[in-house]
């Protein structure tokens, strides 16, 4: 196992959500499928959970090596496979859009387990997401949150120009709208700005909505951070 890798046991889970989380322990442990999960989730030798800065640092330093064309593609054999496939410990938990060119795996030069992913046009937190990110910070212990945007996303720039979408395609322009608002009287380009915005307001979303969340990055065991990555040369900057 990766020693960068971190876990939550149930103990530490427990310490986690207290007498005023049992709500969230039922949940996880009312039926027999989620029982089950969680049991997979911790059934591995006992490590200390990553440092969230230490976790940053990984991140970041795998994205320098991919705009560098030095990726090594760690945690991909066939090893890997089979030493993660009844537990998961991510390092960390990346809430992306889903752009097909924004691969977290690749763009962090990661592998198998490495990272818990969470892709949403628009890197948008709805219920859906925020239950995503809760499970993987309170269940599976990952020290570090990236919210990352990128450039020139499609859903951004569907929000700033204000279209007319058809379907269910424009569900996430509502959830972005909030964010294009705080942009006006910028300089430079709208929809940049935005994307900006954007990763900022969804992160205040998250720990305004998230008792679990925002307890854990008060403690400072969790990081919680944005990200901008840049379509042209593959960098991630901080935001």
């Amino acid at each position: 196992m990766n020693q960068n890798n971190g876990w939550m046991g149930r103990r530490s889970f427990l310490n986690l959500t207290g007498t005023g989380g049992m709500g969230l322990v039922a949940a996880v442990a009312g039926s027999a499928f989620w029982s089950l999960k969680l049991e997979q989730a911790i059934a591995s030798p006992a490590l200390e959970p990553p440092n969230p800065d230490a976790a940053l640092k990984r991140l970041m330093d795998g994205n320098q090596r991919f705009v560098k064309q030095n990726s090594k593609h760690p945690d991909q054999s066939k090893a890997r496979m089979k030493e993660v496939a009844q537990a998961q410990h991510p390092f960390a938990t990346v809430l992306s859009c889903a752009d097909s060119r924004v691969a977290p795996e690749i763009l962090f030069d990661e592998g198998i387990g490495d990272l818990f992913d969470i892709r949403v046009a628009g890197n948008i937190v709805i219920p859906e997401v925020l239950g995503s990110i809760e499970y993987a910070v309170a269940i599976l212990g990952t020290p570090v949150l990236m919210v990352l945007g990128h450039e020139r996303c499609g859903a951004v720039t569907a929000a700033v120009q204000a279209e007319r979408l058809p379907g269910h395609i424009g569900s996430f322009v509502k959830a972005i709208k909030p964010a294009i608002s705080r942009t006006k009287g910028q300089s430079g380009d709208p929809v940049d700005n935005a994307v900006v915005a954007n990763v900022q307001y969804q992160i205040e979303k998250l720990k305004r909505s998230s008792t679990i969340l925002s307890t854990r990055s008060q403690d400072g065991k969790l990081k919680i951070v944005g990200g901008r990555y840049d379509l042209d040369t593959g960098e991630v900057i901080l935001i």
